[in-house]
């Protein structure tokens, strides 16, 4: 079908976001053409600062508009834990749940072969730096369960364990509220390796 061109390019633009498929970009577009114009201006403006002015902690890697970012100078973290995410929308999944009160690293990403991926393009060697310049006791790796999570936990482990610290993985098993029937094998070996006494 055939669209004036700035809709076709607005289309195009929004069809770019991960899980917009070209249905869901068109909605978006002519929802945006609806939209008043001062609404569009302030979403154009949200973007533009978005991008301008956010940077990388260069302490964590995560996301921020002051470096080194807020958790990293906060006093009353625990300096002597780690937790490692692939992605800062990670960090803010676990600030969510507020258990956990030491620090991050973001790594950008996971070791991927397949995909060409080696741990010298992903944010690795400033956690290492970090190590050796801390009082860090604990690194808890928080990779997802994938097969590029699970080789990035095992590369980041051999790295990390020679420097006598404790390394953990985060525990896997079945979701709360799931039900035994429907899990997949891999979820409930974990599940049963991960098992807690009660």
């Amino acid at each position: 079908m055939y669209y004036p061109e700035p809709i076709a390019r607005l289309i195009e633009s929004f069809s770019k976001l991960p899980g917009i498929g070209k249905k869901t970009a068109t909605r978006l577009a002519f929802y945006t053409i609806g939209m008043e114009d001062q609404d569009v201006n302030e979403f154009a403006k949200n973007l533009l600062s978005a991008k301008r002015d956010l940077r990388f902690c260069s302490i964590c890697g995560n996301l921020t508009e002051s470096d080194p970012c807020a958790i990293c100078t906060d006093p009353t973290r625990d300096r002597t834990t780690i937790l490692v995410v692939e992605e800062s929308k990670d960090v803010l999944a676990m600030e969510k749940i507020r258990e956990y009160r030491g620090l991050y690293h973001v790594l950008h990403g996971t070791i991927s072969p397949m995909n060409g991926i080696s741990p010298d393009e992903i944010n690795v060697k400033s956690l290492i730096t970090r190590l050796m310049d801390s009082e860090v006791k604990e690194v808890i790796i928080a990779t997802n369960a994938t097969s590029d999570g699970e080789a990035t936990a095992m590369y980041l482990a051999r790295m990390i364990k020679p420097a006598g610290i404790k390394v953990t993985r985060l525990a896997r098993g079945l979701a709360v509220g799931s039900d035994i029937e429907y899990a997949d094998e891999v979820t409930l070996s974990k599940a049963v390796e991960n098992r807690l006494e009660i």
